[in-house]
């Protein structure tokens, strides 16, 4: 059997899985950087005594207290640059957008009034145009009607109408 079809009978993650692949187990204890899986197989083997747990944890908590000095140490740096580094930019841009927004606002002023003016002049030039319109569409409508009943009266005589309305009035 496998190592890998070992750690699947003991239960381990699909990630640890995908990592061991086709390692045999000698070579995944070299080559593991996770010691939370190592004392986990250990763990699973009842190889884990509380001697070893207490020897594990005295060294993991050292390792720990020396990760976050070295680390503590190092965000303070980067904080410290990444503040100067952002003052740095605040004072470069700043004038910068001061002159966007004073530029901006002139223009936008600019903008308004010829929008004004040319939204006035399209209302003044439309106007006159649906005047226009209107004054052809009342006329065609005027003729059409004219034209239209004219058709019907010539179709259909007046008499024929009356002799009709006497037949329903009876």
């Amino acid at each position: 059997m496998t190592f890998r079809r070992q750690l699947q009978a003991l239960g381990a993650c699909p990630k640890a899985l995908a990592w061991v692949g086709r390692k045999s187990l000698r070579r995944a204890w070299t080559e593991c950087e996770r010691s939370d899986w190592m004392v986990w197989l250990v763990a699973g083997l009842g190889l884990w005594t509380k001697e070893r747990s207490a020897e594990y944890e005295r060294v993991r908590d050292a390792a720990y207290a020396e990760y976050e000095r070295v680390c503590d140490a190092a965000l303070a740096e980067y904080e410290r640059v990444r503040d100067a580094a952002s003052a740095e930019y605040e004072r470069v841009c700043a004038p910068a957008h001061a002159e966007y927004q004073r530029v901006r606002d002139v223009a936008l002023a600019e903008y308004e009034c010829v929008r004004a003016a040319a939204f006035a002049e399209c209302e003044r030039v439309r106007d006159i145009a649906y005047a226009e319109y209107n004054r052809v569409h009342v006329a065609a409508c005027a003729e059409y009607r004219r034209v239209t009943t004219s058709v019907v009266r010539a179709l259909v005589p007046i008499e024929e109408i009356e002799r009709a309305l006497k037949v329903v009035k009876k």
